[in-house]
């Protein structure tokens, strides 16, 4: 049965730590829902009721366009080994854009200033409902380690290229809404 909490407390925090992949769902009015896997090697619990993950680039930009129109986002772990569980953390979450203050601070001070080829964006979320369930439906999968695919694509894209592309892809979602990807970018003058 499902159990709800106010805030992330010790032994969610341990139980998130033991993941490795995360799921993140959102929507916006008259839009599709979007749900999205995730590496848990980017995400970082911040507070009891804030957590923030690294956002690279992907084929388009749904959940920013989601928090920009509407703010719901949910973030689900599932036990796949040990002991099930399924655990859920509810709140309203917002992009961080590169440029901005905010962004340097969460670089710095829980990416240890590492910013992979391909980062977007972060995502935070406030949490303001934890819950956790069951996950009796959830199989056993084995972790066999992370893919290098992004990695490798990143890298063949190169900063120029990876910048067209996101131009190109990550602007708008999928139902035309925008993501505000660029807006910290300086505007020219004239």
């Amino acid at each position: 049965m499902a159990t709800r909490y106010p805030a992330i407390d010790d032994k969610h925090r341990r139980f998130i730590e033991r993941q490795h992949v995360f799921f993140t769902a959102s929507a916006a009015a008259g839009t599709h829902i979007n749900c999205s896997p995730r590496g848990t090697d980017c995400f970082r619990i911040l507070t009891a009721n804030r957590v923030v993950y690294l956002d690279r680039t992907g084929s388009g930009n749904e959940t920013a366009a989601h928090l920009k129109a509407d703010g719901r986002l949910t973030i689900m772990f599932c036990a796949f080994e040990g002991p099930p569980n399924v655990l859920r953390l509810y709140g309203r979450g917002r992009a961080v854009h590169r440029g901005t203050d905010e962004y340097g601070w969460l670089l710095a001070e829980h990416y240890d200033g590492n910013e992979p080829l391909g980062t977007r964006q972060f995502i935070v979320l406030d949490v303001d409902l934890v819950q956790t369930s069951c996950g009796y439906g959830v199989p056993f999968m084995e972790y066999r380690g992370e893919r290098p695919s992004i990695d490798n694509w990143s890298e063949k894209k190169g900063a120029e290229g990876l910048a067209a592309y996101q131009r190109e892809k990550n602007v708008t979602s999928m139902d035309g809404l925008p993501t505000g990807l660029f807006e910290a970018e300086p505007t020219s003058a004239g």
